[in-house]
């Protein structure tokens, strides 16, 4: 058998994760409670009358903002990403959003999705394709760039995919976070291996990178890794199917799942630090983290499960449809209208399924005095 792979100047380009040691590093070694870590949530756009309702994606600010004002986690809204439907925004309506948050939060940090435009009738990776969201983005102070994986991006071999994003990274005058998916989310998507991941750790304008994963837990691999070496360089959890690892992990969650569910977020991550932390709002009293925390993971979870669920062709798009719906039922926005260019709607009556879909977190949220969540149904 041979060793596994534990120094960085070890690996190679071929090398796979299950090669390394952070492969097979349990989550339970990797357990954090003395850290609460950013939760950076994907701001749902929404619409109303076939326009963009501003006053309820401000509204839904508000509501996220201030669950985390209560329980003392940092938070960071995610503009323009795939909740905000940046596949559907022309360049007027891209900017429009980023103007209207930050007339709304003139001092707000805010992370900032881009991708690559005009790509479709490329036959090769362009870095230049990105320049213009890229620009719109550094207008702005207080901010972060998420360079949101692309086809012709993503089919470069592990070298060439670094030079891109490094090219990339030359235009870069506010902190980057580098993006991954797994083929589950689109089928051209590839993980970064272990060499391509450290590569870009090494980067000084980048300062983490999301994981999106469903099928592999290439999240705890970039943990393990990132622990391990004591890279200056935080992986932030794509995952809205397994939320409560990042917590667990003590890292940052950057998820879709947060604009509808978080102040339970919120909640679970003052509950799992001990009491000897300085900014845990709610100690237990007995020195340890409160327990109940597990049944807040299961509840978010199940709800989250449903608004994520996968449809015939395997793909979870419409998350944005469901998400729509349960604001819209917790009145936090004023309709569940979709982006009406998009073509990612659940069929069936959502509206109900979603209200279901709610009942546990409802009566958990009840039990721990979790405020922004309306109350169970009698």
């Amino acid at each position: 058998m041979n060793p596994l792979i534990s120094d960085p100047s070890q690996l190679t380009p071929a090398t796979t994760w299950q090669q390394t040691k952070w492969a097979w590093t349990c989550e339970e070694s990797l357990a954090d409670h003395h850290t609460k870590a950013r939760l950076c949530s994907a701001v749902l756009l929404p619409f109303q009358n076939g326009k963009p309702d501003w006053k309820s994606f401000i509204a839904s600010i508000h509501w996220m903002q201030s669950a985390a004002d209560y329980y003392g986690v940092e938070f960071v809204p995610v503009l323009n990403a795939d909740t905000g439907y940046i596949f559907n925004l022309d360049d007027a309506l891209y900017t429009e959003v980023l103007k209207q948050f930050r007339t709304a939060f003139p001092a707000s940090k805010f992370i900032a999705g881009i991708t690559a435009r005009g790509a479709d009738s490329d036959t090769r990776f362009l870095a230049e394709r990105y320049r213009p969201l890229l620009d719109i983005v550094q207008q702005h102070d207080h901010c972060e760039v998420m360079i949101m994986t692309s086809r012709w991006l993503n089919s470069l071999d592990p070298e060439r995919r670094r030079d891109g994003y490094f090219e990339i990274a030359e235009w870069l005058v506010r902190p980057g976070i580098v993006h991954a998916l797994e083929p589950s989310f689109v089928p051209w998507a590839t993980p970064y291996e272990p060499w391509l991941l450290w590569q870009l750790a090494q980067h000084p304008k980048f300062v983490g990178g999301k994981i999106s994963t469903l099928d592999e837990p290439h999240f705890l691999y970039w943990a393990a890794m990132c622990k391990d070496l004591k890279l200056d360089f935080q992986p932030h959890s794509g995952d809205d199917f397994g939320i409560a690892t990042a917590i667990k992990t003590g890292l940052p969650l950057l998820i879709g799942a947060a604009s509808s569910a978080a102040p339970l977020i919120c909640a679970a991550k003052d509950m799992w630090l001990s009491d000897d932390v300085p900014q845990k709002r709610f100690p237990t009293g007995t020195g340890t983290f409160d327990t109940r925390v597990y049944k807040l993971f299961e509840a978010f979870q199940s709800l989250e499960d449903q608004v994520f669920r996968l449809d015939a062709r395997g793909s979870a798009a419409a998350y944005k449809h469901s998400t729509a719906h349960l604001l819209h039922q917790m009145g936090v926005i004023a309709s569940a209208e979709s982006h009406p260019d998009c073509s990612d709607l659940r069929s069936g009556d959502e509206a109900e399924r979603m209200r279901e879909a709610l009942l546990r977190s409802k009566r958990i949220a009840h039990r721990l005095a979790i405020p922004g969540f309306p109350p169970p149904e009698s």
